[in-house]
């Protein structure tokens, strides 16, 4: 049986209606269990308020397996219906006398505050100018100043930027790191005079230098201890993420932003949607962290983790089988699996690898002044240790992940894709042949991926009398490590020599072939193989060529072998059915034990969340239910409060930024602003520099301004003098830029469905099945191609002048849409533009914010 015990002036309320609506739903499906569940008004409140009451054998016998005992009534709910914050009260009297009770009593008589993820806790730490007690959340934007901040071979051109905003000195020198390592085999004058350039710019403004053949910037950032543990660092270039190897937020930005550090220390950021990935299991002998990774992106190969912060948890056991150079491959190649970061727990891996670190350096006794000794003693381990940060219990994600690791083999991505991922014996069993092989880049070029693969050769030579076998005729060999001292250790322990020796071509650290620089490309027709990250078409040499990559000894065995195998580690298990994996946590209910606050922050958690969908249905988001008395957004001067315009609709989705502005102008510093705006989209539609106008608002797909990181496209969009992007979601890269240069964008996935309907001639597909980028829609080589979103079956017009006309009221953060002279007209609601972000798009981008700082300052 099930009671509900309410009083009639607690329905006074539309919204308070709905909850009880809720919760009268939840005890039925609790009633079947012959359960009772109170649902009370109490009076003694000041605001109206309702408490859902659930007996303790509910919770043990059906959803929550408690190993602790406690009273036989428990509170799980209460939700007052004022504008406070959801807050707990005390329960009956007679629990406040149970002793049972008291490990979760002082949880319901305060408030605590909102949990939050790692990724928020870290945010929060380097966040600036944030309200009183304000604590961040996905979806916030922030001001923020970043632990450290990398910048490399791009670091004349952010110099350039530095220069341009009237900035002279590096605001704190200790923040900015410089590193030389992209195109460190390139000898001429020209190369050789920017490194020069870069030099001498770093030493005059004594900021922490490494020379082109120390390594590459991102392991630097994690071996010199820069990349440090519940911090956040950032770098201009897509493989920040690494740094979440060490238990450090790492994430990219694009060189404006940069420009902005070095002078003011601060820049924006948007916190992203958050991933909760969990790693059940241990990992098997002969797999490694590059299969894990590899395996993800193929596993999970449909944008589940576009744009989104990762966080990888587990059990001790799961998480110990993964070492810290296994953490920093998986965290490095998040970038490919379309995140913006991937973050490892501080945990006691994490922990010894510190202290390994920091007894190392204190026994080599390093110089004063030197950063390994800085950055690794025992002392500053002793503190980060004793503030460890961790995710909050009851903390929300956005997604929830799980893979078993136990039912891993070794992957190999390709060809061509990270979104291709294949079990090696599968592979194998084809007996594909190559022509190169690789172990280069920050991903897998360490001293560990060396002794890897040069162990393939020693195992080898064991059964040929000792002698280090030749890798197979018409097959060459590349090896670069990823830092000057990682070399220095394979040299030490013989490792780097046993492949010499097999026949491999040694290259300076650095990133060379990884991005297609340098000796050992690919040719036509040619096939490689290599431990590095992306293998994009094109990325690594010739576009004719197919590229695969694979863990280091893969890539050794199949140097040896002139073929795709591996090294023959990796044993099946026995009763093996594939890979495990899905949503959630991968953890089944008959096996979820946890204690009793646990349960009570799980219900509250998902009632809260029905409350919430309760609210949604009650005031909605669109036209009719937008309330008049709805917030209002502060709208800071020399920001407009509303912006309209006619639509002009590209009906295409994932049009990246070589679609928005052709690659061959992206390196012509002579391009003038009207050449800009005649080839604006030319290469998605060479139609639309007759079709749109001036003042127009441009509407398209799904992840508009996907692909490489060039700032043109959002500034040739400008000299069209197009002031408003609306699209279903954009590519981040291109939502920095676009702020970064005054460019307004708005998200709008009801007005893209709206505009399908309307003008495609049929319903749009939403299976997603069979669809392909724009025909004129290039590939990116430095950024992972995208999942298929929704396109319409057919393409009447790629750009359309459509007569309907779009208006976005700032101040009360919403749409308006006249759908035609004589159509319906209809709202939506969208998301606050804060006003730090105004403040940048007012004055005209971030260059010009940095100008106004530091006259400021001055």
């Amino acid at each position: 049986m099930t009671q509900i015990d309410i009083a009639p002036h607690a329905l006074k309320s539309k919204f308070a209606k709905t909850v009880v609506a809720l919760m009268s739903l939840v005890a039925l499906v609790a009633s079947p269990f012959g359960s009772r569940v109170f649902v009370r008004e109490r009076r003694e409140d000041p605001g109206r308020s309702i408490a859902l009451y659930v007996p303790r054998s509910l919770l043990c016998r059906h959803h929550f397996p408690i190993r602790q005992n406690s009273t036989k009534e428990t509170l799980l709910f209460r939700r007052g219906f004022t504008s406070h914050s959801p807050r707990h009260q005390d329960v009956f009297h007679s629990q406040l006398e149970d002793r049972s009770s008291a490990a979760i009593l002082p949880s319901l008589k305060t408030a605590p505050p909102v949990p939050q993820t790692l990724t928020e806790k870290i945010v929060q730490q380097h966040s600036v100018g944030l309200p009183k007690d304000k604590r961040v959340k996905s979806g916030d934007y922030v001001t923020l100043s970043p632990h450290r901040c990398m910048t490399h071979d791009n670091s004349w051109p952010v110099a350039t930027k530095f220069f341009s905003i009237g900035a002279s000195v590096i605001n704190d020198k200790k923040q900015i790191v410089m590193t030389l390592d992209h195109d460190v085999q390139n000898k001429t004058e020209a190369n050789l005079k920017k490194y020069r350039q870069i030099e001498e710019f770093a030493k005059k403004q004594g900021v922490a230098f490494y020379p082109a053949g120390r390594g590459i910037g991102h392991q630097i950032m994690v071996e010199e201890g820069y990349a440090w543990p519940g911090t956040l660092a950032v770098a201009s270039d897509s493989h920040s993420n690494m740094y979440g190897g060490v238990g450090c937020l790492g994430t990219p930005v694009v060189r404006t932003d940069a420009a902005s550090i070095w002078a003011t220390s601060k820049t924006w950021w948007q916190i992203p949607p958050i991933c909760k990935v969990t790693f059940g299991g241990t990992l098997p002998k002969g797999v490694t962290g590059k299969d894990v990774i590899v395996a993800l992106c193929g596993l999970f190969s449909k944008d589940e983790v576009l744009n989104h912060a990762i966080e990888f948890t587990g059990s001790e056991e799961s998480m110990n089988s993964l070492a810290v150079d296994d953490r920093l491959a998986i965290a490095n190649m998040t970038t490919e699996w379309g995140a913006l970061t991937g973050l490892f727990p501080i945990d006691s891996t994490l922990e010894r690898w510190l202290r390994y670190r920091a007894t190392e350096a204190a026994l080599n006794n390093p110089s004063p002044g030197n950063a390994t000794q800085s950055s690794f003693t025992h002392q500053r381990l002793d503190e980060l240790l004793a503030n460890r940060l961790a995710a909050d219990k009851g903390a929300k994600y956005a997604k929830y992940l799980h893979l078993n690791l136990s039912t891993l083999s070794p992957y190999v991505s390709g060809p061509n894709s990270v979104k291709v991922a294949t079990p090696l014996s599968d592979l194998a069993a084809q007996a594909i042949p190559i022509n190169k092989a690789y172990l280069v880049s920050c991903t897998n070029s360490r001293a560990s991926d060396l002794a890897a693969a040069a162990k393939v050769f020693k195992d080898a030579a064991s059964v040929n009398g000792g002698s280090i076998p030749k890798i197979a005729d018409g097959v060459k060999f590349y090896i670069a490590a990823a830092s000057a001292p990682e070399q220095a250790a394979a040299e030490a322990s013989g490792d780097w020599q046993a492949m010499l020796d097999a026949g491999a071509q040694s290259l300076p650290a650095g990133c060379g072939p990884c991005i297609g620089l340098g000796a050992g490309l690919l040719e036509p027709g040619e096939v490689g193989i290599s431990a590095s990250n992306r293998n994009f078409k094109g990325r690594m040499g010739s576009t004719e060529a197919k590229a695969y990559l694979a863990s280091p000894e893969v890539v050794a065995a199949s140097a040896l072998h002139g073929k795709i195998t591996g090294p023959g580690w990796y044993q099946q298990p026995q009763g093996w059915t594939g890979v495990v994996r899905g949503e959630g946590d991968g953890i089944s209910e008959e096996d979820r034990m946890i204690t009793a606050e646990e349960a009570l922050e799980k219900v509250i958690g998902q009632l809260d969340n029905l409350v919430q969908d309760g609210e949604k249905s009650v005031h909605g988001s669109d036209s009719s239910l937008i309330s008049k008395d709805v917030q209002l957004t502060e709208v800071l001067p020399g920001f407009p409060e509303r912006v309209e315009g006619e639509i002009v609709f590209c009906d295409a989705d994932n049009i990246n930024t070589d679609g928005i502005y052709p690659g061959k102008y992206t390196y012509q510093d002579d391009v003038t602003t009207e050449k800009m705006a005649a080839v604006c989209m030319s290469n998605y539609d060479k139609a639309f520099a007759s079709t749109a106008r001036e003042g127009d608002i441009l509407v398209a797909g799904f992840n508009f301004g996907c692909g490489s990181s060039r700032e043109q496209a959002a500034t040739a969009i400008l000299a069209k003098k197009i002031p408003l992007v609306v699209a279903g979601s954009f590519g981040n890269i291109f939502s920095r830029n676009s702020i970064n240069n005054a460019l307004m964008g708005v998200e709008v996935p009801k007005l893209v469905q709206r505009l399908r309907e309307t003008f495609s001639g049929e319903n749009p597909d939403v299976s997603q099945q069979n669809v392909t980028e724009p025909s004129r829609n290039s590939d990116s080589l430095d950024s992972p191609p995208t999942a298929p979103q929704l396109t319409p079956p057919q393409e009447k017009l790629l750009t359309r002048r459509t007569g309907w006309k779009f208006t976005w009221d700032v101040k009360r953060s919403k749409v308006d849409i006249q759908e035609g002279e004589n159509g319906p007209k209809w709202s939506h609601k969208v998301g606050e533009l804060p006003p730090n972000v105004q403040e940048i798009i007012a004055k005209g981008g971030l260059e010009n914010w940095v100008k106004k700082q530091i006259e400021g300052s001055v």
